[in-house]
């Protein structure tokens, strides 16, 4: 796959996949692997939808900018800027109505039309006090 393919592919992941993420099947190499910061990682596109629809629950209407996308050989690096309510159970958190807005950074691997593996690194802390978790 060619450089465009690989971040047309990454596009597609979070431009049509983060509210169907049934499109997972398509985009995820089935030994998918996805890092996140002292997590242990997410393994396959089963745990990876499912991640997906608990975001999306949360925040049902999640909502994301692409603000760079850079892409070398078969990794591809975006910066997105993410706006949602929080108006589901997140993370154990019952619902603050609160309008959210954070930031994320991925480099993924690509390999033969699919997404292999994602590194992700999302303002968490952030998120958790906008949502009133975390004081600032």
């Amino acid at each position: 796959m060619s450089i465009e393919d690989n971040k047309a592919l990454v596009r597609r992941f979070y431009g049509e996949g983060v509210h169907s993420p049934a499109l997972f099947d398509e985009l995820l190499a089935p030994a998918y692997l996805l890092h996140f910061p002292g997590s242990p990682p997410i393994s396959g596109i089963e745990q990876a939808k499912q991640m997906m629809v608990r975001y999306t629950t949360a925040f049902p209407d999640l909502q994301l900018t692409t603000e760079d996308l850079i892409a070398e050989g078969d990794k591809v690096a975006i910066r997105n800027t993410w706006r949602g309510t929080h108006q589901g159970v997140f993370q154990g958190l019952p619902p603050t109505g609160k309008h959210v807005t954070f930031t994320g950074t991925d480099i993924f691997r690509c390999i033969g039309g699919k997404i292999a593996e994602q590194w992700a690194d999302l303002d968490a802390l952030g998120l958790m006090q906008q949502i009133g978790v975390i004081l600032s």
